[in-house]
């Protein structure tokens, strides 16, 4: 008996969300029909594929096994139905990225995407998230990816992490406080002043850059210390938190940003991948 593609569909997404709820919220389902999809293609499997307990969702060895063909089976489905089908999305998209993505999922993502429509072009813009949304609402992007610090700016929620102090990994914090930021208009940079006003940490501006990789080399070199969201904090660098009075800042968002009259088929449907993909990683 062949599996059946909508139950794999499910499958993969209860694996990857390691919830049931999650997936139902991304499927646009009820727990309830999640529930009784596992246990179809359990039923069909022969064998429990996951572990079940009050707080986790595992995947059993035999749903492990599962995991790498479905995901197979899916993708020669989608890319059979664009093959046979053909794609109407046309033209050119504008996407805005912040640097801090392009390294990572997205740009694996993307190229999918274009792969799937090849009469469709990407033309992509990598900066600062508050100048990338700037250009969103002056239409001069489709699409806009990047982090956050403002509730009240409207998205589609990809993770949120905390804002943390970064200085090089083997070196203490001099006195006084050195503190290197990115350019205005930068959210982490507004967020750090306010934060760093408020609780009267005494500190000078050792350092800007604007690009990730030169903020990077500075704090590596032991020259300032900067905000940065916990995941940017890689080889050479550690958090500093609490050190020298340096106060503790909020967290941040990541999210893929569409304009709210855009209702574009081409557009939505990658921000939807987008936000997708983002929850597996």
């Amino acid at each position: 008996m062949a599996f059946e593609p909508s139950l794999l569909r499910t499958f993969v997404k209860v694996a990857e969300g390691r919830s049931f709820t999650r997936a139902a919220e991304a499927l646009n389902s009820t727990q309830s029909t999640v529930s009784a999809q596992i246990h179809r293609l359990e039923a069909q499997a022969g064998q429990a594929l996951f572990e079940r307990n009050t707080r986790n969702v595992t995947l059993s060895r035999a749903g492990e096994t599962l995991l790498g063909y479905a995901r197979t089976i899916l993708q020669l489905n989608e890319d059979a139905h664009a093959a046979l089908v053909g794609s109407h999305f046309a033209g050119r998209l504008k996407i805005g990225v912040a640097e801090d993505l392009v390294d990572d999922w997205l740009p694996k993502i993307l190229k999918r995407y274009t792969r799937k429509h090849p009469a469709l072009a990407l033309e992509l813009e990598i900066g600062i998230v508050t100048q990338l949304l700037q250009k969103l609402e002056a239409r001069e992007l489709d699409l806009a990816v990047g982090s956050i610090c403002d509730a009240k700016i409207a998205g589609w929620r990809l993770w949120q992490e905390p804002l943390v102090w970064a200085f090089a990994e083997k070196r203490n914090l001099p006195d006084p406080l050195p503190l290197a930021f990115f350019p205005e208009p930068c959210p982490y940079r507004d967020l750090a002043l306010r934060a760093l006003a408020k609780s009267g940490c005494p500190w000078q501006f050792a350092g800007s850059s604007p690009s990730l990789a030169g903020m990077r080399a500075i704090v590596r070199a032991g020259l300032a210390a900067t905000p940065l969201p916990r995941g940017l904090i890689g080889a050479g660098l550690r958090v500093v938190e609490g050190e020298k009075g340096l106060p503790t800042l909020p967290d941040v968002e990541y999210v893929v940003h569409i304009r709210s009259d855009d209702r574009r088929e081409a557009v939505t449907t990658l921000a939807g991948l987008i936000r997708d993909a983002a929850g597996r990683t």
